[in-house]
């Protein structure tokens, strides 16, 4: 592979840009990209819930951009539960939230960012593809990937840096996000890198690529996210303006938004990952991914994915998708990926208010969780529809969260702290005050749900 040409250089940059500011956003690209405010310091409590039996049926796999959903199994719903992974028991975390829009500063660096990774790349090929003997070839592959062994581990440093940076005021929750989005591009830069190298190990007589490249592909892959990939997608404009959930401890990440009615959810536990902790196997990853998340894993058979230290564990399922990633050493789970779909989300409890003509409902959720707000005509039962909803997080303002649908229906993401809905519909206005969030529905440890 030969070095990119300028041309190709640019065309890099500019593509990506091209769909920033969709004509629709053009007049409010500032506004929707910049809003950056915190709900509350403190922590989330969590509550266990019942397990159900084990059933088993193969999976087809998902990506991190979507799921296709296997056909149905038999479900009890009232054990249904969908657990998650959040900060530490016990550890005080920020949290807040933070409005993402296009952006044309972020998306131009990003796609900078990714030039210059990818010419590296190109830099790298082209100087194995060089080599003069078999020999000197397959001593710049073992060359390349010992570098990328490196700078894994500084990405790790990396992220946990922006962790604690983030978890003690220093950066916003807008620079926690592009930190992230950065991170992420990075490690996916480094996939790639590594898939060529093996391709040129297999390309190079007598020689093959070592084991340890499956190792550190996997490993590279904990630091995606399906948050992270809409955040960068919302700052390019392929996609709307949306919420995204924030909460952080010096070793921990939570981040979660509402994306084409699914419930999307990305958290990273440093303190769970045991570098140094040896090899696991699929079995015992999926083993300890079942425990964690008994609800989750009778709806479908896990499927396992790893090598060395690192197993990825996903169950695709007829509500959405649960994926994790368990550690050599602790044997848990220290990254999780989970999209569950709206309609079915059960992980709620109703709160109700009746005005004006209004009849509300507000199904509130743990910290972070999606949050259903429908208002009903108080006379006929009737969806009221292009009704305005705001949201206020203690005594502060309120803000819109959007006007309900066609179903009477909007939705946001629950505060960690008490919060107030409104429906306003001039001059009739109905309050439902005091909402709680309800506690986190933790995985199983040890028999008991935890988020230790």
């Amino acid at each position: 592979m030969r070095a990119l040409p300028v041309a190709v250089v640019i065309l890099l940059l500019l593509a990506p840009v091209a769909g920033v500011i969709p004509p629709a956003a053009a007049g409010t690209q500032d506004s929707v990209g910049s809003s950056d405010a915190l709900d509350s310091v403190g922590s989330t409590p969590s509550a266990p819930t019942s397990a159900a039996p084990a059933s088993a049926a193969p999976p087809s796999l998902a990506l991190d951009g979507g799921q296709s959903h296997p056909a149905p199994q038999q479900v009890d719903d009232a054990n249904l539960t969908f657990r998650t992974l959040s900060t530490p028991d016990g550890v005080e975390s920020r949290t807040g939230s933070t409005a993402r829009g296009a952006n044309i500063g972020p998306s131009l660096d990003f796609s900078v960012d990714e030039a210059n990774a990818a010419m590296e790349t190109a830099g790298v090929v082209q100087r194995i593809e060089g080599a003069e003997t078999s020999t000197e070839r397959q001593r710049r592959i073992l060359a390349a990937i010992n570098q990328i062994e490196r700078d894994e581990v500084s990405l790790n440093s990396r992220q946990t840096e922006a962790f604690s940076a983030h978890a003690s005021g220093e950066l916003s929750n807008r620079e926690l996000l592009d930190e992230l989005v950065r991170i992420a591009a990075t490690a996916r830069e480094y996939d790639q890198r590594l898939e060529e190298l093996d391709a040129l190990a297999e390309e190079t007589d007598g020689f093959s690529s070592p084991t340890r490249l499956d190792e550190l592909q996997v490993a590279l892959q904990v630091y995606e996210g399906p948050v992270r990939s809409h955040a960068l997608a919302t700052a390019r404009g392929e996609t709307g303006p949306a919420d995204i959930h924030v909460a952080s401890t010096s070793e921990s990440i939570v981040l979660s938004t509402i994306v084409d009615g699914e419930y999307v959810r990305e958290v990273f536990r440093v303190d769970r990952w045991d570098r140094g902790g040896g090899s696991i196997s699929n079995d015992d990853a999926i083993e300890a991914t079942s425990a964690a998340y008994p609800e989750t894993a009778s709806l479908r058979e896990p499927d396992a994915f790893g090598a060395g230290s690192v197993q990825r564990i996903t169950i695709p399922h007829e509500f959405g998708l649960l994926r994790t990633f368990v550690s050599g050493g602790t044997e848990a789970v220290f990254v999780e990926h989970q999209r569950i779909d709206l309609g079915t989300f059960p992980d709620t409890d109703s709160v109700a208010e009746a005005g004006d003509g209004f009849n509300v409902t507000v199904d509130r959720s743990y910290a972070g969780g999606p949050v259903t707000v429908t208002v009903l005509d108080d006379e006929t039962g009737e969806p009221v529809s292009d009704v305005t909803v705001t949201k206020s997080v203690g005594d502060g303002d309120s803000r819109a969260i959007g006007s309900t649908d066609s179903d009477g229906v909007v939705r946001t993401l629950s505060p960690a702290s008490s919060y107030r809905i409104t429906v306003v519909d001039e001059p009739r206005v109905v309050v439902v005050d005091g909402i709680e969030p309800i506690a986190t529905p933790s995985p199983i440890e040890n028999g008991t749900a935890s988020n230790g």
